[in-house]
């Protein structure tokens, strides 16, 4: 008898150690903080593997409503996103709005690149003379910011919509500058 009473208060502690531990790892691990991040972690694999959670449409902002596609017509474009180890861009051909191909081709790779913890909810792109400014507005809910991001990240963002701008031939792009309502956004 004292056997059975020992083997059954051994299962109950390996099942109760088993439970605390599983919901603290996935409490850490599903939601890092700068505490649980060690300074010298790199992040292997890009965002768009981390988990995702539903996001919304990312949509240019505008002032003025005029700029909606009215027609049904699309074109074909090259959209660049990071390959898993963040070291090259892989191109992709992307169809998008023919009426506003730069700003959905962005919109694509801001939606992609949106993860459980980090999202963009709207965006700007300015031409002048060759250079493009991508004004950004994270979204409220987002728990992370831009300065959070890693150095994985960053490449995936930043250089997948740099490279999409300056790679299509028509729209005569040869420099790209980020910023955030307005601020420049140091990378």
């Amino acid at each position: 008898m004292y056997n059975y009473k020992q083997a059954i208060l051994s299962l109950f502690l390996v099942v109760s150690c088993t439970v605390i531990s599983s919901c603290d790892s996935n409490n850490t691990a599903n939601n890092p903080t700068p505490e649980t991040i060690p300074n010298n972690k790199i992040n292997p694999s890009p965002p768009k593997q981390l988990q995702k959670s539903p996001t919304p449409a990312v949509e240019p902002y505008t002032n003025n409503s005029d700029n909606k596609a009215i027609s049904g017509k699309t074109t074909n474009v090259t959209v660049y996103t990071s390959d898993a180890q963040c070291q090259e861009l892989i191109p992709k051909k992307a169809d998008v709005s023919a009426a506003e191909p730069m700003n959905e081709a962005i919109g694509k790779i801001f939606k992609e690149q949106s993860t459980a913890d980090f999202s963009v909810s709207g965006y700007r792109v300015n031409v002048r003379n060759g250079v493009a400014i991508v004004d950004l507005r994270i979204s409220p809910d987002s728990k992370r910011q831009v300065s959070s991001l890693s150095s994985c990240e960053q490449f995936a963002l930043f250089s997948s919509v740099r490279k999409t701008l300056i790679s299509n031939s028509q729209w005569k792009i040869k420099d790209v500058r980020f910023t955030e309502r307005g601020e420049d956004i140091m990378l």
